[in-house]
């Protein structure tokens, strides 16, 4: 602590920076902390007390009772259904297109990256009504795999592109000897850019989790049966519900947001560094 403060006062720019860190963290606490508190009261007390005070007496009963009045058995299932199948198959498919654009010679390698670039420039929200119409062209509204699919096309360009910069980096000598050796592309891939590929695709993993998990308008344009909703529709429908009732309302929110937060915390050591690989690196 008094090495800190000694650094501190030779470098009053290194303290200018840790005083607008903590007040940047604190911003970013303080909704979750009203979220929490305010999921642990009783609405007599979240009016009596306010937001921000500790409850004097939890109501864990608050938990029990939004999971069964909103429906969150089902809605986690359908959300939970979509994130397993589509995060995984979404990486394996950016993985080796990646690959095979950073690795596989081809006079044609630049003109696809560019094209499957320019899809991460086109906003999702612009397509709502052809990716309607074409899904329900093909009789896959309210099914997992309509929704799924969408899912699937806006997020693996995104992928690929940190992915290919990533492989770029990779010196080529690892490839080439393992291409002497008689493995082939897919051997390669395998057993010498996949280990060291790990951070960036649990970097990826973790973003993408998060991102299907919350997506709310394309699982609400495809969506229109209550029983494929997905947790971000219940939420909307239990808050339409229950919006004067604080504690439940909030207790839902705290549902909604710990899965994610628990895949992030799982994933967390591989995060930065995962990140920083594929941005550096090529």
């Amino acid at each position: 602590m008094n090495a800190m403060l000694k650094s501190f006062r030779r470098d009053p720019l290194l303290a200018a920076l840790w005083i607008a860190l903590i007040v940047v963290a604190a911003l970013w606490i303080a909704p979750f902390v009203f979220i929490v508190f305010t999921s642990l009261k009783t609405t007599s007390d979240v009016m009596a007390t306010g937001a921000f005070t500790p409850p004097t007496e939890i109501a864990w009963e608050n938990y029990g009772v939004a999971w069964n009045r909103g429906n969150f058995s089902t809605t986690v299932f359908n959300s939970a259904l979509v994130a397993v199948i589509k995060v995984p198959l979404g990486l394996a498919i950016a993985a080796l297109a990646a690959y095979a654009l950073a690795r596989m010679k081809s006079r044609f390698n630049r003109a696809v990256l560019l094209f499957i670039v320019f899809g991460t420039m086109i906003p999702f929200q612009v397509m709502l009504a052809p990716l309607f119409t074409l899904v329900n062209s093909l009789g896959l509204v309210n099914t997992y795999i309509g929704l799924i699919l969408p899912y699937l096309a806006f997020g693996i360009p995104y992928q690929i592109f940190i992915l290919h910069s990533f492989f770029r980096g990779v010196p080529k000598e690892l490839s080439e000897a393992a291409l002497i050796d008689g493995a082939g592309h897919f051997t390669t891939f395998r057993r010498v850019f996949l280990p060291i590929t790990l951070p960036v695709l649990a970097a990826l993993f973790i973003l993408d989790f998060v991102a299907t998990w919350n997506e709310f308008a394309m699982a609400l344009v495809i969506m229109q049966d209550a029983g494929k909703w997905t947790l971000p529709l219940g939420l909307m429908s239990f808050q339409g519900q229950f919006s004067n009732d604080y504690g439940q309302l909030n207790a839902a929110i705290v549902t909604t947001v710990l899965p994610a937060v628990l895949v992030y915390l799982i994933f967390q050591r591989y995060f930065v560094s995962g990140l920083a690989s594929g941005a550096v690196k090529g």
